[in-house]
C-alpha cells in the first residue's frame, strides 16, 4: 500500500496494492490493521455509496455534512475516473479555502481521505463513471451542505468548462465559500 500526502493536511492519497494474474486482479481497498500500520486514522465506517454518472462532465458537489453529522470520506472509482476535489472549510485553518485536485480511476486505483471539515465533489472525466465512497456517518439531509462548484474564490480548474458542467438542480444553488453561514471552526 502507499500513502501520499497532499498539500492540504488529513486529504491523503491512498493506493492500494494489486495482485494481478491472466484473470484480472484482486486488492484489498480497506484493511484497517494495514491503515493503523502506515499512521493512517482508524475510520469507523458507517455507511457505503454508490453512483453512477453516464455522462463526462458531470459534476457532483460540493458536498459535506455539519456537525454533529460530519463525516470523514474514504472515495473511489470502480469504472470510469474522476477529478476529485477536497476543500478545506475549517475557518481556523491555515489552509482555509484551499483545495486539492487529484485523478482518481478504476486503472489507477488511487483513492482519497476526505476528512470532516473539508467540502467534497468531482467531476467525472469517462462516461459511466462509478464512484464508491465510505463515510463516518450517516446522511442526513437537515445537515446537508455544499459550495458552488464555480466559485472564483476557490479557483478550482475543473476539466469542463462551467457552463458545460452537468449538476442536479440542489447542486447549481449552493453558496460562495464566504456566503457560507455554517463551517467548520
Amino acid at each position: 500500500m502507499k500513502v501520499e500526502d497532499t498539500a492540504l493536511e488529513g486529504v491523503k492519497i491512498v493506493t492500494p496494492d494489486r495482485f494481478g494474474d491472466a484473470r484480472g486482479f484482486f486488492s484489498e481497498t480497506y484493511n484497517q490493521r494495514r491503515w493503523e500500520e502506515h499512521g493512517l486514522p482508524s475510520f469507523c465506517f458507517v455507511q457505503d455509496n454508490h453512483s453512477l454518472s453516464r455522462d463526462i462532465g458531470v459534476i457532483r458537489g460540493l458536498h459535506f455534512q455539519t456537525e454533529p453529522f460530519a463525516q470523514d470520506k474514504l472515495v473511489r472509482v470502480a469504472h470510469g475516473s474522476i477529478l476529485d476535489v477536497a476543500i478545506d472549510i475549517r475557518r481556523s485553518s491555515p489552509s482555509y479555502g484551499r483545495h486539492v485536485a487529484v485523478e482518481l480511476s478504476a486503472e489507477n486505483g488511487r483513492q482519497l481521505i476526505v476528512p470532516k471539515g473539508f467540502a467534497h465533489g468531482f467531476c467525472t472525466l469517462e462516461p459511466d463513471t462509478e464512484v464508491l465512497y465510505k463515510v463516518t456517518n450517516f446522511h442526513s439531509a437537515p445537515h446537508d451542505r455544499g459550495l458552488a462548484f464555480d466559485d472564483p474564490d476557490l479557483d478550482i480548474a475543473w476539466p469542463i468548462a462551467p457552463e458545460r458542467a452537468i449538476l442536479s438542480e440542489k447542486d447549481r444553488r449552493w453558496p460562495r465559500l464566504r456566503d457560507l453561514a455554517e463551517t467548520f471552526a
